[in-house]
């Protein structure tokens, strides 16, 4: 069976290109994803994780849409391989059904993570500029810290919604989801590997 996966970064963003190519390619299922590459707590990509079986493929779009760095990517592919589930990617043209495919597949997987950290050295370089010319940098969180937890707690409780909450802290709606997103993020890091070792 083929599996095709494909993600977006973001809620606003759209996987339509991503699913008219998958289709194309064949794949008797497409699990769609939106949430950032950067964080291995996926729920889908874990779903793929549970739905393949030995003698699938599963297939991406590009590299970059399950894995954003190397050592993501080889864990993921290690996790497949061990299953006996092959991986394809449509625009790199990449099948690790052959020992060739999969190097270069880490080959293109190190390259894409040397690009993003460029790319992240003159972000950092940039904004350090700015912060010495006197810029001010970066969006005012909307809550202090001690709200912001006091918000999650109270979510968690399952007696607010997002908008309720939202309203008690006279904020915006996406000021109460990025305080979840952070307090998800700084208190699941190994999440993904505690998945994997349960599947």
């Amino acid at each position: 069976m083929l599996i095709g996966y494909a993600r977006v970064s973001t809620q606003e963003q759209e996987t339509h290109l991503q699913i008219d190519a998958l289709k194309a390619a064949g794949c008797d299922v497409i699990i769609e994803e939106k949430r950032s590459g950067g964080s291995m707590s996926r729920p889908m990509l874990f779903k793929v994780f549970r739905t393949m079986r030995r003698g699938d493929t599963v297939v991406v779009y590009k590299i970059d849409r399950i894995a954003r760095s190397l050592k993501d990517l080889l864990v993921i592919l290690e996790r497949m391989e061990s299953r006996g589930v092959e991986f394809r990617s449509l625009t790199e043209v990449i099948d690790t059904t052959s020992p060739a495919g999969r190097m270069i597949l880490q080959i293109i997987g190190a390259f894409a993570e040397f690009e993003r950290e460029l790319i992240r050295e003159r972000t950092i370089n940039g904004l350090k500029a700015a912060a010495e010319r006197g810029a001010i940098l970066g969006r005012p969180r909307g809550m202090t810290t001690e709200d912001e937890r006091e918000c999650v707690r109270q979510f968690r409780t399952g007696q607010y919604t997002k908008t309720a909450l939202a309203k008690q802290y006279g904020v915006h709606i996406s000021s109460v989801k990025r305080a979840l997103a952070r307090a998800s993020a700084e208190e699941q890091p190994d999440l993904f590997n505690a998945e994997l070792s349960h599947s």
